[in-house]
């Protein structure tokens, strides 16, 4: 795909990997809406890349279907999506308190809430990205256009208090082929990637001691990942026509240990 003069939509894209990619797809010509909950950081963003902001909850349709009809007046209709918007949590599905023996499950609505973001919101956002996409005139190589999602290592390896993460994860990583196969005669794409541990607001706020500790943990190189080295990738994917879906590791080659 020539992504010159394409307009994109970068769901999460105020921070961390969803900011280093809205930047580059930028550096490539590309025309770039930024959906996030963050404002501050987010209009920050659109002001630096010369795109638009818009102020979407992924769990909301109301928001969503207002963020796709500003972005799109903005800057037309998107032939990219990018989603990045996510959140976790650590809760064991089932545990004993060590001060007096009581015993808890996980919370039904803190699982809930995991999938609805993770999976729920980035299903929401592909499904009214792909129609809008088909409106679109293909491109000289029969595209439309190219959808790039974020899911996780823990969709493979969770460790433990994952279980609503890692079922989040892995249904993106489940859904990703039926998505691609059920776009494909209109040429659009659809990927997945999988981040292993990446230096992301998440853990910027933490010790150099226990980054460094975390990247010691990944079998070369060992650090963290950069979100540039993300956003290489989904650039990637959107660039080369011939990456459709596909669930791809970056990671440096971990395995994630129990905990």
């Amino acid at each position: 795909m020539k992504l010159e003069g394409c307009s994109a939509v970068v769901t999460g894209g105020a921070s961390g990997l969803g900011a280093a990619t809205a930047r580059l797809l930028a550096s490539h010509g590309v025309k770039v809406a930024i959906f996030d909950m963050n404002a501050e950081k987010g209009e920050a963003m659109a002001a630096e890349i010369g795109g638009v902001f818009c102020n979407v909850n992924v769990t909301d349709e109301a928001s969503v279907d207002a963020g796709f009809a500003k972005a799109r007046a903005a800057i037309g209709q998107e032939r990219i999506l990018i989603n990045c918007a996510g959140t976790g949590n650590a809760i064991k599905t089932a545990s004993r308190s060590k001060e007096d023996g009581s015993i808890k499950h996980f919370p039904l609505d803190a699982f809930d809430r995991i999938i609805q973001i993770n999976l729920v919101g980035t299903f929401r956002c592909i499904a009214k990205s792909a129609a809008g996409m088909l409106t679109l005139p293909p491109m000289e190589d029969g595209e439309r256009g190219a959808i790039v999602n974020t899911a996780s290592v823990a969709a493979e390896d969770g460790q433990i208090g994952q279980a609503a993460y890692s079922a989040s994860k892995g249904g993106v990583v489940g859904m990703t082929l039926p998505i691609a196969r059920d776009l494909s005669s209109e040429g659009i794409r659809v990927n997945t990637i999988l981040p292993g541990i990446f230096n992301t607001p998440l853990l910027q706020g933490a010790p150099q001691p226990v980054k460094d500790a975390l990247g010691a943990q990944v079998p070369f190189p060992k650090r963290l990942g950069n979100p540039e080295e993300y956003a290489s990738l989904a650039v990637e994917m959107c660039r080369n026509s011939y990456f459709n879906g596909e669930d791809v590791r970056l990671d440096g080659a971990i395995r994630m240990a129990p905990r």
